[in-house]
This record gives C-alpha cells, sequence and structure tokens, in this order.
C-alpha cells in the first residue's frame, strides 16, 4: 500500500511539532521548510489536523502550531485512516464492466491486506514515532527552521 503525499506531509508536520518545547510555537511556514515542502501543502495539512483535533493552530502575532496531547498519544493507525479515507486498495466501482467482478477474489484479499496494514500501524503513537533515534533530527529540523 502506498501512502498518498497528502497523509505523508501530515505525518512528518506532525512529528515534526511532537518534538517542539512547551513554549515552542513553530508557524505553518516554518513546518513547510524544515519538511522541505510547499507552503501551500502544509497549509492544507494543518487545516485537516487542526480539524481532527491533532494540533492548534492560533493566528496572529506569538501564534504558531503545537499538537494536542490527543495528537501527541494519537495511533498512527488511526491518523492515517483518517487521511487515507476508507477507500479500497482497488477501485472496483471504477470499473463496473469488469468481467471478474462477480467471481473475483482479489478485491477481498486486497482489503485484508490494507487491514493488516492498518493493524500494524495501531499500536504505534505519535510519541513513539518521535522517540529516539528519530527525535535528534527531529529537534535540530525544527532548531533550524523556527529559530
Amino acid at each position: 500500500m502506498r501512502l498518498t503525499k497528502f497523509t505523508d506531509l501530515a505525518l512528518r508536520v506532525t512529528m515534526l511539532l511532537a518534538v517542539a518545547e512547551p513554549d515552542e510555537t513553530p508557524t505553518a511556514r516554518d513546518a513547510a521548510e524544515a519538511v522541505a515542502a510547499p507552503y501551500s501543502h502544509v497549509a492544507k495539512v494543518v487545516s485537516r489536523l487542526q480539524h481532527l483535533g491533532v494540533l492548534e493552530a492560533r493566528r496572529g502575532r506569538g501564534g504558531g502550531l503545537a499538537l494536542t496531547g490527543f495528537g501527541r498519544d494519537a495511533s498512527v493507525g488511526w491518523l492515517v485512516r483518517e487521511l487515507e479515507g476508507s477507500d479500497e486498495v482497488v477501485g472496483c466501482e471504477d470499473a463496473p464492466a469488469c468481467p471478474l467482478r462477480a467471481v473475483c477474489r482479489l478485491r477481498g484479499l486486497l482489503r485484508q491486506a490494507q487491514e493488516a496494514f492498518y493493524a500494524t500501524l495501531d499500536p504505534v503513537t505519535v510519541r513513539d514515532l518521535v522517540a529516539a533515534p528519530a527525535q535528534p533530527t527531529l529537534v535540530r529540523l525544527l532548531a533550524s527552521r523556527s529559530g
């Protein structure tokens, strides 16, 4: 299974914010620079993560982004499901004329594989993702952008 670029970016931004000190509130622009992504994409990611309750965004002077307690302890499996949606690996609905549709076992097997993928991510939290050895690198990335 391959994650969308949106989900990949959301996970990177979430990981970055997870290592920020409580008094440190990087902006979306800081996060975009740190993860080497266009600001416009990061702004969309921030909006979605805020809607999910993973982060808080404060506007104006002294504003910035902060991961919520819920976001820090969120299951990576849950987060990926929320970001990816409930679409199946194959789009059988997109091919109604498929001659195998009535007898195909592939769709069910791919759905099982997709659930196994998520089940692997379910016990992992955002907090787990940013523990060593990733933490020092994330801290350096954040410090170099939000100085």
